[in-house]
């Protein structure tokens, strides 16, 4: 993959984006919701929208790159509610992936990367049914947070 146009949503946390990846009604769009109202309340730092239902993807330098598809840009589904412009990063980096609905998913896991465009990223497999907002958290704000392959950073950094 050189670059591509996926069904997915993205959040800037820190330096390094959160791919959130899921089935239609996974809670894609509430979980990147609730990471940018996590940083408004004082959990994270920083998080800002990258792009709702369509996000693009590209590999670049050992890294894979994220933006908003163009004609979504700055717009996210919140479902029973209508479309919301908000705040978004033309582009970046991304850290972690997060799937959403996971059959792979498991109570106790290692630490998972996944194969994106030849290059690996940390993933977080999440169970149907199972609230991702505080796995996400503790992934990104922990001392042992999983590290950014590339740049050897922690992803909340």
């Amino acid at each position: 993959m050189t670059s591509a146009t996926i069904h997915a949503s993205a959040v800037l946390v820190g330096a390094r984006a959160v791919l959130i990846r899921g089935p239609s009604g996974a809670g894609k769009s509430r979980l990147a919701l609730e990471l940018v109202a996590a940083a408004h309340s004082g959990c994270l730092r920083f998080a800002r929208l990258v792009g709702d239902d369509r996000v693009h993807l590209e590999s670049v330098n050992g890294r894979i790159l994220v933006r908003p598809a163009q004609t979504l840009a700055g717009l996210i589904e919140l479902r029973g509610v209508g479309i919301l412009r908000r705040d978004y990063e033309p582009c970046a980096v991304v850290g972690l992936v997060v799937d959403l609905d996971a059959a792979d998913a498991q109570r106790l896991p290692d630490q998972q990367t996944i194969e994106i465009g030849g290059i690996n990223v940390p993933r977080l497999a999440v169970a149907p049914g199972t609230a991702a907002l505080p796995a996400v958290l503790a992934l990104i704000t922990s001392s042992n947070a999983p590290i950014d392959l590339a740049t050897r950073a922690p992803i909340g950094d």
